[in-house]
């Protein structure tokens, strides 16, 4: 393969793809909810806190997953519910206590 500007053909493609990959994987970690730092060590190869920092985020995935789906619960029963003001309805409000208790 004839070389440009000292490298050759298919060492520029391959580099282009790396950084595609790394592009791609950001904008992914990014969707995902971590942060620019966590993605940072993530893509870190000499980093050794990136075990860490994906389980955290992993524990974090599950707290907002458990909220989300306590949240679901919340809605779908104040769909059915038959109370005129779902604030004085008993499940209701036990739903938003538990929520507020763990603030």
């Amino acid at each position: 393969m004839r070389r440009l500007g000292g490298r050759s053909p298919l060492r520029r493609a391959c580099a282009s793809c790396v950084l595609a990959a790394r592009s791609r994987s950001t904008q992914r970690s990014k969707a995902a909810g971590m942060s620019l730092d966590q993605i940072g060590v993530l893509l870190d190869d000499g980093s050794a806190g990136r075990h860490q920092v994906l389980q955290q985020h992993l524990d974090d995935l599950d707290r907002r997953m458990e909220e989300m789906r306590r949240s679901r619960e919340m809605t779908e029963h104040a769909m059915g519910c038959r109370a005129h003001d779902i604030a004085t309805c008993p499940r209701f409000r036990a739903g938003v206590d538990d929520v507020l208790a763990r603030f």
